[in-house]
């Protein structure tokens, strides 16, 4: 009798323990994200999933041609946007808990249609990245390269368009 009552009290206190070291692991997400954001930058950047992130794209073509835009990710479509010369848009989201998150846009003007992943983990969110934590990712949008911009340094990071 003492036997079954002890089995039938582990996966309560499984439960309870699981549940305790939850509460406390997001308490502990909460306090360390509320206290260690200054401003544009935190220090948890690249760290932590769910991380909060600002993309915005600008059509900067030479050729001051209309940039039409279409980008996507696995669950979500952002619709095609047409962007005049100088215009923009942009789009917020949150890296998800594998750290897997990944945007793709087709960009097309005159003569031309191009994809890149404008947003990458790998490349935008590991601060290992030799480009850096972006956590307002803006990006210029030139017929040779897509290029983002650092903020701090004031100096772009181009890149070559996907294959």
């Amino acid at each position: 009798m003492i036997i079954s009552q002890t089995i039938s009290l582990i996966p309560s206190m499984a439960s309870s323990t699981n549940n305790q070291f939850i509460l406390v692991l997001f308490s502990f997400l909460l306090v360390l994200k509320t206290s260690s954001s200054f401003g544009n930058h935190s220090s948890t950047d690249g760290i932590l999933p769910f991380a909060p992130k600002h993309v915005v794209v600008v059509n900067k073509l030479t050729s001051q041609a209309k940039l039409i835009a279409h980008c996507t990710n696995k669950e979500k479509d952002l619709g095609v946007k047409e962007l005049l010369p100088g215009s923009s848009f942009d789009f917020r989201f949150r890296v998800n808990l594998r750290k897997t998150t990944r945007y793709t846009c087709t960009f097309e003007w005159p003569g031309n249609k191009v994809t890149f992943d404008i947003f990458r983990v790998d490349r935008d969110d590991t601060p290992k990245s030799e480009f850096g934590v972006c956590r307002e990712c803006i990006w210029y949008i030139y017929e040779p390269a897509p290029c983002r911009l650092d903020r701090d340094a004031g100096i772009p990071y181009c890149f070559d368009w996907n294959s």
